[in-house]
C-alpha cells in the first residue's frame, strides 16, 4: 500500500514539473514574439510612427495585393521587416492597405522623406523610410 502511494506521489509531482515547465516555456517563447501593431485606425497609424521618433503625415492611401511569391528586390524588403519584427511574408497572397506619408522631423541633405505602412488585417505587416528620389536612401522605421 505504501508503494503505491509512493508511486502515485511521485507521477503526481513528475507531472505538476511537467505543467509548470511548459507553461513558463510558452510565457517566454509568447514574449520572444511581439505582438503584431495594431493599424486599424488613423490614431494607430500615428502611433506607430510616432513610437519609434518619426513625425509623419498622412499623404495617400491605396489598395495592394501582397505578392505570393518575392522576387530578389522584394525578398530584401521583407527582410527589413523580419529585423522590425513584422511578419510581412505571413501575409503573401493578401489583400492589403498601402499608406504614404511625408516625414516632417528628418530630411538628411535636405531630402524629402516619405514613410510607408502596409496593413492587413488591421495590423502593422511593413514599415519603411525612404527618400522621394526613388528610394536611394531606404531604411527601417524601428
Amino acid at each position: 500500500m505504501k508503494k503505491r502511494v509512493f508511486i502515485l506521489a511521485a507521477v503526481t509531482a513528475a507531472a505538476a514539473v511537467l505543467i509548470i515547465t511548459a507553461e513558463h516555456k510558452k510565457s517566454v517563447t509568447d514574449s520572444e514574439s511581439p505582438e503584431a501593431p495594431p493599424a486599424a485606425n488613423v490614431t494607430e497609424r500615428m502611433d506607430y510612427f510616432a513610437l519609434h521618433g518619426w513625425e509623419v503625415e498622412e499623404v495617400a492611401a491605396k489598395d495592394i495585393v501582397i505578392p505570393e511569391e518575392f522576387s530578389s528586390a522584394y525578398e530584401e524588403y521583407v527582410r527589413m521587416q523580419d529585423k522590425q519584427g513584422l511578419h510581412l511574408r505571413k501575409y503573401a497572397g493578401r489583400n492589403a492597405k498601402l499608406y504614404v506619408y511625408d516625414v516632417k522631423n528628418y530630411s538628411p541633405d535636405s531630402r524629402k522623406m516619405l514613410a510607408e505602412l502596409l496593413v492587413c488585417d488591421d495590423i502593422a505587416v511593413a514599415s519603411m523610410v525612404y527618400s522621394e528620389d526613388g528610394g536611394s536612401l531606404r531604411m527601417p522605421v524601428s
